[in-house]
């Protein structure tokens, strides 16, 4: 087999290229870790613990069925599913910081979930909880709630 004279210096690039897309991998997963999805306990002991909960559907959703006591109530989606992101993530930096726990919820968990993603994914909030099957399971198991105005 011939030998060449930069066999050698090729390896030890692959080597470093490897090294780099590894090391580049981490930092990216450390900075965008993963959505966590809670169900109704989860949310009593993160609310207890001080985590700001975040109710994202409409108004007309939260005079229908009441809210969790301390919520922030902020609508993401309007009810032809249009959305302003930007207002939206300037009220939501009035709430928390990015890497300060949250937990999203909605009525059923869908859209709370999109908008976890969205959040995790492409804003680089760190700390992302959402309520798995949302409001209609915590009123279904007998949560409290208390009256929108």
């Amino acid at each position: 087999m011939f030998n060449h004279p930069w066999r050698g210096s090729m390896k030890v690039m692959r080597n470093r290229l490897l090294a780099s897309i590894v090391l580049f991998v981490g930092l990216s997963t450390a900075l965008y870790a993963d959505v966590v999805e809670v169900d109704n306990q989860q949310l009593e002991e993160l609310i207890r613990s001080g985590v700001a909960v975040v109710d994202v559907r409409r108004p007309d959703e939260w005079k229908a069925t009441g809210v969790i006591d301390g919520a922030h109530t902020l609508t993401f989606f309007d009810k032809q599913g249009r959305y302003d992101a930007a207002k939206w993530l300037s009220e939501l930096d009035k709430i928390a910081t990015k890497d300060a726990p949250i937990i999203l919820i909605c009525a059923r968990g869908v859209r709370s979930k999109v908008i976890a993603k969205l959040l995790d994914k492409q804003v680089g909030y760190t700390n992302i909880h959402n309520h798995t099957k949302g409001m209609m399971d915590w009123i279904g198991k007998g949560q409290p709630v208390i009256q929108y105005p």
